[in-house]
């Protein structure tokens, strides 16, 4: 015990192990003052606890916030399976009605039509059908079924086929007689969106009813060369790098009933024939109808889409060279360039981490 304190003591700068002895007032003075060796290990102890239980609180904060994250991300994938919450989402009144372009997919087209029957605000869901042979009492007795067993609440939404007469990619915007509804959600039969991201969307285009509102953004831009001008159409690549859209595809979007009817029957016919020969770029020529009618820019809302066909006509080769092609003879037609571009987006902030 002597060498112990010893040795403490010789550690203290200012005194001398060769000094006055252990009786001395200077060092009685100093033992006084100074703690023994073993409460020092209990305080270097106790701080390496507190720091230890420091750095557990700390871990724990962070794993919190992580699946705080995490949650908020995963929510919208997990809606459109199990889509009960989209009711509670629903600040605005009214309904929409789903329009669903659909060709030679019966099983894609049962998995659409059983999700959109289970969104709350889908008050009728419409399939257009353009093959030459009617849809089969199997296949509407089952849709029928779907459409019965997993709509929500007491309402159920109206569902029926439009049946046309000849394989057309102008019969997707054909005016529905009966339409009830206002607000024409356009979607192909490999498309998916969630029912709270669609019904974010239908409240998005209630504020903004005579333009398009819809999920997937496109763009155009004007090229000079060589003396001549023509516009380039941009894909999502071109949207995510200029930071602009133009355009927004009626594979998932909202706009007004009455395009329908002008699309059907104001739209120059010669449209109409270049869409049925080129058998593509409808999608461009409502962007246009309805950017010339509104005088606006469309709205893109950013949310999940979940494509679930393995193909379709974007994949085949010299399909932006087409559209390309059908920008400018549109454009041509109608002698000026109606379409707006814009940067804006519309993002719904309860799924968003950071505002």
């Amino acid at each position: 015990m002597e060498w112990t304190i010893s040795m403490a003591t010789a550690a203290i700068p200012g005194l001398s192990s060769g000094g006055a002895g252990r009786d001395s007032p200077a060092k009685e003075k100093l033992f006084s003052r100074a703690p023994p060796l073993p409460l020092l290990l209990l305080r270097a102890r106790n701080l390496r606890s507190v720091r230890a239980r420091s750095r557990a609180v700390l871990f724990a904060v962070l794993s919190l916030l992580l699946l705080l994250l995490l949650s908020r991300r995963l929510r919208p994938f997990v809606a459109w399976k199990n889509p009960h919450d989209s009711s509670a989402s629903a600040p605005s009144r009214g309904g929409y009605a789903v329009l669903i372009n659909t060709w030679q997919r019966n099983s894609l087209l049962k998995q659409v039509v059983s999700h959109y029957a289970s969104c709350s605000r889908a008050e009728a869901i419409h399939v257009v059908w353009s093959e030459i042979n009617p849809p089969s009492d199997s296949l509407k007795a089952h849709l029928e079924k779907l459409v019965l067993s997993k709509s929500h609440g007491v309402h159920k939404p109206s569902f029926r086929f439009e049946l046309c007469e000849e394989d057309n990619l102008n019969n997707r915007f054909k005016p529905i007689e009966d339409l009830k509804n206002d607000a024409v959600f356009s979607v192909d039969d490999d498309v998916i969106v969630p029912c709270p991201t669609l019904d974010f969307a239908f409240t998005v285009w209630q504020s903004s009813s005579d333009t398009m509102v819809g999920f997937v953004p496109r763009t155009h831009w004007l090229v000079k060369k060589d003396g001549l001008a023509y516009y380039t159409y941009g894909g999502w690549w071109s949207v995510w790098w200029m930071g602009t859209y133009s355009m927004v595809l009626s594979k998932a979007a909202f706009f007004h009933r009455k395009y329908l009817d002008l699309y059907t029957h104001k739209m120059p016919s010669s449209i109409h024939d270049y869409v049925t020969r080129e058998r593509n770029c409808e999608d461009i020529a409502m962007s246009l109808l309805i950017a010339n009618a509104s005088g606006a820019p469309p709205v893109w809302v950013k949310g999940d889409l979940y494509e679930i066909g393995s193909s379709g006509i974007s994949s085949l080769k010299g399909h932006n060279e087409r559209r390309n092609k059908c920008l400018n003879d549109f454009i041509s037609l109608y002698e000026t360039m109606p379409l707006v571009s814009t940067s804006m987006k519309a993002v719904d902030t309860r799924q968003e981490w950071f505002w």
